[in-house]
């Protein structure tokens, strides 16, 4: 059984090249949206790498203003919002 306070290294990445701005929000940042910026490369595919705890992390994408989901995730659930979170398990 895995330790819970074992990190693995978790790599997000959101491809939208005409975006000015992404950034990172979930359940390992208490949902603030500033605390982690994407970085985007030559191609427009925005990436950020973060070490996470084991277990189920809700997360979105914050571009430029709007709040989307990962449209690479399968894995999402319905939020009190009414909208839904992307969710990574490590």
């Amino acid at each position: 059984m895995a330790d819970k306070n074992t990190k693995k290294r978790v790599t997000f990445k959101f491809y939208n090249p005409e975006a000015r701005e992404v950034m990172l929000a979930g359940s390992f940042n208490a949902w603030n949206p500033a605390a982690r910026p994407l970085k985007k490369d030559a191609r427009g595919l925005w990436k950020t790498t973060m070490m996470l705890p084991n277990g189920d992390h809700e997360y979105r994408f914050i571009v430029d203003g709007e709040w989307v989901v990962d449209p690479d995730c399968v894995e999402k659930r319905m939020n009190e919002f009414g909208s839904h979170n992307s969710v990574i398990t490590v």
